[in-house]
């Protein structure tokens, strides 16, 4: 039995902009919700206390909950960054992500599960669609827990695959944007060069209103505004790696595609440039060496406490030698040049989000292999949801767009996704 329940954002705010509801009302029937349906699920690793009554946050967001990535500061709750080095450590300050959430009116529900460090030691979350299977990680719980309906939005972060992977695993929304887009900045990097803030929510105009209202920019928000594939040149992105998804991704994206064209898109085979594939495999060397430099004072201090996973990550990035390091940053540049030349022969590229579906097991996240060169790049990246496999799983597709274009990314994800919607 799934027990998958997005609950849309946006229908939140109708119905508070209706009178239908209040933000009170809202905020007391999620944390319901939550507090009941999370001991199956493992999304959350702590609640925060209810608002005072009587008190009512306003803003775009007033009745949104939300649920915080554990690596991000909460200054009303602690930040652990799914380890217990940090057991029960209180920040002084929310992190400005977390800040801008408050600021918006959002209220925080509580801290998301997370991988060890945001790394890939698996945490004990488990995906609503099925609960043998995982939901994908570094942002396990914050995936999940949009996915169960606990809360309307969350925050996690992507060093390779951490949000689209979980996104398309639990059937959601899932926005990495232009790096730097949303700050990092009060959330513990692992590689500083790679780390991206990213949004869960139900849909992705869902996913789009709780962006504008984070990075207070309004062309983010679709609103109500028609969108239409008519005119649009879509890129397939065809590369090395194609071979490694599973058939049923293979056809749902060619699916995809098909619909696409339908609705009057323009298709358009891109073929990956070596560039772009040396970037991809340069990536986990910038990752290890980046985790290494980012995690030595827990390593020299803790080592009985990091898992044997991430012991010997980080063993690994310690020995890879700067030279490397330094070769690798540039095939990154160079990757960078060439991902955004990509665009001048198509508006959007459409790719997998995983190799398939959610892993039926608990002892893995998931492979990022789809994910990493887009990390690595730059470019703003929506998971969108709304293609199943045979079993009844999500399947994800990315929608990718030139670096900085993000209200395009998100624009052409709904258009995506309303197409697949009404078939």
């Amino acid at each position: 039995m799934t027990l998958a329940d997005p609950r849309s954002l946006r229908a939140l705010r109708r119905r508070i902009a209706s009178g239908d509801s209040t933000p009170e009302r809202e905020r007391a029937a999620t944390r319901e919700r939550a507090v009941a349906g999370d001991p199956a699920i493992g999304a959350f690793v702590r609640f925060a206390e209810p608002l005072p009554e009587g008190s009512a946050p306003s803003g775009p967001l007033a009745g949104v909950s939300i649920g915080v990535k554990d690596i991000f500061d909460t200054a009303d709750l602690a930040t652990e960054h799914g380890s217990p080095i940090y057991r029960d450590a209180r920040p002084r300050a929310d992190a400005p992500l977390v800040a801008a959430a408050r600021l918006a009116g959002a209220s925080v529900l509580g801290k998301t599960a997370t991988t060890e460090f945001a790394f890939l030691q698996p945490c004990a979350t488990r995906n609503p669609h099925d609960t043998e299977r995982t939901p994908g990680g570094s942002s396990s719980g914050s995936a999940a827990a949009v996915a169960a309906g606990f809360v309307e939005g969350a925050l996690g972060t992507q060093t390779a695959g951490s949000v689209i992977r979980p996104a398309a695993f639990c059937g959601v929304a899932g926005l990495k944007p232009s790096f730097r887009l949303l700050p990092t900045t009060g959330a513990k990097p692992f590689a500083p060069t790679l780390d991206t803030a990213g949004l869960f929510a139900a849909g992705v105009r869902d996913v789009a209103t709780l962006a504008a209202a984070l990075s207070r920019r309004a062309d983010l928000d679709i609103g109500e505004e028609e969108v239409s594939a008519s005119g649009l040149v879509v890129g397939l992105y065809r590369s090395s790696i194609d071979d490694r998804a599973e058939a049923a991704m293979h056809s749902a994206w060619d699916d995809a595609a098909r619909i696409l064209e339908q609705g009057g898109a323009r298709l358009a085979d891109i073929r990956e440039p070596p560039e772009l594939a040396n970037a991809r495999e340069a990536q986990p060397t910038l990752q290890l060496f980046e985790g290494a430099q980012s995690l030595l004072g827990e390593r020299m201090r803790h080592p009985e406490l990091l898992s044997p996973l991430l012991c010997e990550a980080l063993e690994s990035g310690g020995a890879i030698e700067p030279a490397s390091y330094d070769r690798a940053r540039r095939t990154a540049r160079i990757g960078r040049r060439a991902a955004t030349a990509l665009f001048e022969r198509c508006d959007i590229l459409l790719l997998p989000s995983a190799i398939g579906a959610a892993p039926r097991t608990l002892q893995s996240t998931g492979d990022p292999l789809f994910n990493r060169l887009w990390t690595l790049t730059g470019n703003p990246c929506v998971n969108v949801p709304g293609f199943r496999d045979a079993d009844g799983m999500p399947l994800g597709l990315s929608v990718v767009a030139r670096f900085g274009r993000d209200a395009l990314t998100l624009r052409a994800g709904a258009v995506l996704e309303e197409l697949v919607a009404q078939r």
